[in-house]
């Protein structure tokens, strides 16, 4: 999210542990429906010899919606880009992905795997030397960009067209796309998620916002939303999506992980499912 996009950060051991359990403990009722793992439990080793909070099962962590990496079908069932990739980790380990729907700040903190929340964090999350000192990554499994949608007929063609005309501006909290703005000046209104974000460029609180391109596009399918609004500028960031894991994370885990992302790769199935999703193949958005 990079969400989220992306999707900021540091903390000193000692305070990351308490901040984690008093997150954790306020968070516990987010649950997607789903049965979640027991905080700080580590099932024995299995599952190909990784060891996982819930025997049997490959606990992920993620923030739906967050269309399309992993949002709920007209089922009620968590699907997604985010959700195919992790599933050939757990093919490979012989059992089955459980998610568990929580806030995004606990997922980037690394509080929610710190603290045996889940296996590992599948959320759109963007590889950042920050969460790096508190998580651990897996290879990167996604090329990701920023992207601006206003409503029609502002006029704005960059951030610069956004500033220079004094609108309104959005983004997710806790997202690269939100530090990115920042650091470009801007001084945004967050929102808790990438839903509530939209509902406020809907809604006429904001001119513009900004989210993941995958994600913009997306939502840009819709004609009830391309009808009335439009992307404007993608920002190049140069991020890259990981899949997040507790920091010193099980190495049998982190190296399925990676084998998985990588083996689909060179077979052709992570293009399979890329084009499944996004409808072009790897490279081709924008």
């Amino acid at each position: 999210m990079a969400l989220w996009s992306s999707r900021p950060r540091g903390y000193a051991a000692g305070a990351l542990a308490i901040a984690a359990a008093l997150v954790l403990s306020a968070c516990g009722g987010q649950s997607g429906g789903t049965d979640t793992a027991s905080s700080g439990s580590t099932a024995a080793a299995d599952g190909g010899g990784a060891k996982l909070v819930k025997s049997g099962k490959l606990t992920t962590c993620t923030n739906i919606p967050y269309e399309p990496f992993q949002f709920k079908d007209p089922s009620g069932k968590i699907v997604g880009f985010d959700v195919e990739i992790v599933d050939l980790a757990a093919k490979k380990l012989g059992v089955t992905q459980e998610i568990v729907d929580i806030d995004f700040a606990v997922i980037k903190s690394g509080a929610a795997m710190a603290t045996g929340k889940c296996d590992l964090a599948a959320a759109g999350m963007t590889i950042t030397d920050e969460r790096k000192q508190n998580i651990d990554f897996s290879v990167p499994y996604f090329d990701a960009t920023q992207a601006l949608l206003a409503k029609k007929g502002t006029g704005a063609k960059s951030l610069e067209d956004v500033k220079a005309k004094g609108l309104k501006l959005g983004a997710q909290a806790s997202t690269t796309g939100l530090d990115y703005i920042k650091k470009q000046g801007f001084s945004p209104k967050e929102y808790a998620d990438s839903a509530k974000e939209l509902l406020a460029l809907q809604s006429g609180q904001e001119d513009v916002i900004v989210q993941d391109l995958p994600v913009v596009l997306t939502w840009l399918k819709k004609p009830e939303i391309a009808e009335k609004f439009e992307m404007i500028a993608s920002l190049d960031t140069g991020e890259q999506y990981g899949l997040g894991l507790k920091k010193g994370a099980d190495p049998v885990l982190l190296k399925t992980l990676n084998e998985s992302i990588e083996a689909a790769k060179k077979d052709g199935t992570y293009e399979q499912i890329f084009v499944k999703w996004f409808g072009k193949k790897p490279g081709e958005l924008g």
